[in-house]
């Protein structure tokens, strides 16, 4: 007993993160390079299979597609996330990556008409390809900084958008070259990608089998029974059930509303180039001050969008709306990951936190486009998911909303660091904390998210730092 109690009771792993240097930065390189790869698997745009790949399948089931294929990255999350907490970064990275490669190729063999092949090659296997890659990707960048982790987070993010931006476009060659020549020419980016990010990037967190001393096993039980976490993964579902809606419809609205068509096509890319820089300054805010308080305003700003998205008609109207929620999505979206693991409560939890979170919230990515196009329908009635869209994003907000406060001004200040969970004097909240007997609690909610902000004294950490823990005694 008393054995089994010194595992327990011994902190967590000690882990000297270097914040910065030029192998950090490599792998920071390396991770914006592969993750053009998530937005690569929505090359086929939803208004290309409406009217011209799918002609004789609705919205809605044609919405499968896609939304499997997203669901796919966020559910194999706690699967990834284990093998990377376990050493296995490189295989998880080689494996996924050339399971995308083969199922681009696979697409291109698909035939007008044919769901189903559309569904296997695109929803199953591109699917399964990001899943294997996208917890691991993203996480390597936390064993490499401290102080910046939201910035240089934000950074790999960008590399989404940048996909993003190029893909959708290469659409264009579908009329000249045909859908199995585009496709082809697409997808010959991807393996050079693919080799460049795996030679740049590098681990530091040896294997659990490797690691020094009597690590204790991760408690998963544990992630459960933690009030932040739990409201978080409930938050992320309700806001993916709507922010999705203008990324995937955004073009074939425009269309319907008679709009420039070649403007109407780049809408899609308008969006996703505004959010690769709001990904990185939203990031940089969050180190700053806090990824919950930043997530709130954009959530707050997708919402008002999505609703203003019924009004656009005209060229201008179009352009504007892309640009905005391009940016507040992209931000919102970018800082999830940075909140599920500032939960953490070691480097060595990162991986299987950020993965059963997401793949919690996978659910609410599945469901969410079907949705909307059942409430679509073939009369396109747009203002029902319009309405389905911007209340998903903004239900908690909106309840919630009067309890939001300001952080006091010599509380965001101060840089912004991780401090790790060890059982110290701090009652075992967070490491060389000190928690001042007056506690001024500051209620604030995001879309995901209803915390406590506790002020607290820190030794060579951050000024604050979100936790949901006790309300002190004395």
């Amino acid at each position: 007993m008393d054995k089994e109690k010194d595992l327990h009771e011994k902190p967590s792993l000690e882990f000297e993160v270097p914040d910065g240097g030029f192998e950090a930065w490599c792998t920071v390189f390396g991770a914006c390079v592969v993750w053009p790869l998530v937005q690569a698997s929505k090359l086929n745009q939803t208004d290309y299979y409406v009217r011209v790949y799918l002609p004789n399948h609705s919205p809605s089931s044609i919405a499968w597609i896609g939304s499997f294929q997203l669901m796919m990255p966020f559910f194999l999350g706690p699967i990834a996330g284990r093998i990377f907490d376990d050493g296995g970064f490189r295989l998880l990275e080689i494996v996924g990556g050339s399971i995308f490669t083969f199922s681009v190729f696979m697409l291109s063999l698909c035939k007008p008409g044919q769901y189903y092949q559309s569904e296997c090659s695109q929803a199953v296997g591109m699917g399964i390809g990001l899943g294997l890659t996208f917890v691991p990707t993203i996480s390597i960048v936390v064993h490499h900084f401290k102080r910046h982790r939201g910035l240089t987070s934000g950074i790999v993010l960008s590399g989404s958008s940048l996909g993003a931006t190029f893909f959708p476009i290469s659409v264009q060659l579908l009329p000249k070259l045909g859908f199995s020549n585009a496709i082809r020419a697409s997808g010959a980016l991807v393996p050079p990608c693919i080799v460049i990010g795996n030679l740049m990037m590098r681990t530091r967190l040896p294997p659990r089998s490797k690691r020094e001393g009597n690590t204790p096993p991760l408690d998963i039980k544990s992630f459960f029974v933690d009030p932040a976490y739990m409201l978080g993964g409930l938050g992320t579902f309700l806001a993916l059930l709507g922010i999705y809606f203008p990324v995937v419809y955004i073009q074939l609205y425009a269309v319907q509303h008679n709009l420039d068509k070649n403007l109407a096509f780049y809408s899609v890319p308008i969006l996703n180039a505004s959010g690769g820089i709001a990904r990185v300054l939203a990031n940089h805010l969050g180190d700053l001050y806090g990824p919950f308080n930043v997530q709130v305003v954009c959530s707050v700003i997708c919402g008002a969008v999505i609703w203003g998205m019924s009004g656009v008609n005209n060229g201008a109207s179009l352009v504007v709306v892309s640009i905005i929620y391009g940016a507040a999505s992209g931000a919102f979206l970018s800082l999830g990951f940075a909140c599920f693991s500032s939960l953490a409560k070691g480097p060595e939890e990162v991986g299987a936190r950020a993965g059963i979170a997401l793949a919690l919230c996978s659910i609410g990515t599945l469901v969410s486009t079907p949705i909307q196009g059942a409430l679509l329908t073939g009369a396109y009635h747009w203002i029902r998911p319009t309405a389905f869209a911007a209340v998903g994003v903004d239900t908690l907000v909106l309840m919630s909303f009067p309890l939001i406060q300001p952080l006091p001004d010599d509380d965001i200040r101060g840089s912004h660091a991780v401090c790790y969970h060890t059982n110290t004097e701090s009652e075992g909240y967070w490491g060389l904390a000190r928690i001042e007997k007056s506690i001024q609690v500051i209620w604030f909610d995001t879309p995901i998210y209803l915390l406590c902000v506790y002020r607290i004294s820190l030794k060579n950490c951050c000024k604050t730092r979100n936790i949901f823990s006790r309300p002190a005694t004395g």
